[in-house]
């Protein structure tokens, strides 16, 4: 490799470990204004209960479909180990052990972030290009308070439900999957799963990735909706950039998260 490529690389480099530094950095600060208007309770009460229900009422049928599906694909990847070794009684907890602790809170978060992280970016960011915003800060209204902090405890509130939904609508799909395609009887699986093998870390495990994934997405689709620029292209490369540095940090917390609980 010849210098003036080598210096591009590494050039490349380290204007991505900045950009990320930067994002990183906005999102900090942004959650620090968030929390302060949340300890204060200056939290616009009924722009919140909408966006509860818009973001999690209205995303109850694709998680409700993803969890039973995401259960039933679990028996069938497990289905030839299982009938291979006869441990028929320990389908639920290898059902239990994977769903609770990885598989529906990780599925969930990614829904969430295409449905519901998405979905903000483009509105604040419209806000922005139309100038809303400035005629809130005209009006003496805090954006933060009557539209950000709002939106970032629905979707945190929303991903916490929606995995416990999750949890249980995988289970049942699987105790299901389980009896149509090897013939365990949901007793057995239900015997399999509350044998003791599991234990309240891994429930735990789960339930604290869905508030960090909620944290991750908020943050992430707000910060990326209030620094819009350039029109109507700039509110598409915002939710792109939403989609994607969620996405990802999702992975990284996940296995931090995997690892240390």
């Amino acid at each position: 490799m010849s210098d003036a490529s080598a210096d591009g690389v590494l050039h490349g480099l380290g204007a991505a470990l900045l950009g990320v530094a930067r994002a990183l950095g906005a999102m900090g600060l942004l959650a620090a204004r968030i929390y302060s208007r949340i300890l204060r309770l200056a939290v616009d009460r009924d722009e919140l209960g909408r966006n509860l229900y818009r973001m999690g009422l209205r995303s109850m049928p694709i998680v409700v479909v993803t969890a039973l599906f995401t259960g039933g694909i679990m028996v069938v990847q497990a289905a030839p180990l299982v009938n291979r070794l006869g441990a028929h009684g320990l389908l639920g907890w290898a059902a239990g052990f994977g769903t609770l602790r990885e598989i529906a809170p990780l599925l969930t978060a990614l829904m969430i972030n295409g449905r519901v992280g998405a979905n903000n970016t483009a509105e604040l960011g419209t806000m922005v290009v139309t100038e809303q915003l400035d005629a809130l800060r005209v009006l003496a209204i805090d954006p933060v308070s009557f539209l950000v902090a709002p939106r970032y405890i629905a979707i945190v509130v929303t991903l916490f439900v929606t995995t416990v939904f999750a949890d249980v609508l995988a289970l049942l799909g699987a105790s299901v999957a389980g009896d149509l395609m090897l013939a365990v009887p949901p007793a057995t699986f239900y015997n399999g799963l509350t044998s003791g093998l599991l234990d309240v870390g891994d429930i735990a495990s789960g339930l604290v990735k869905s508030v960090l994934f909620g944290s991750l997405i908020g943050l992430s689709s707000c910060k990326f909706g209030l620094g819009v620029t350039g029109g109507a292209p700039g509110v598409g490369r915002a939710v792109n950039g939403t989609v994607v540095a969620s996405a990802a940090g999702i992975f990284v917390i996940d296995y931090f998260v995997s690892f240390t609980l």
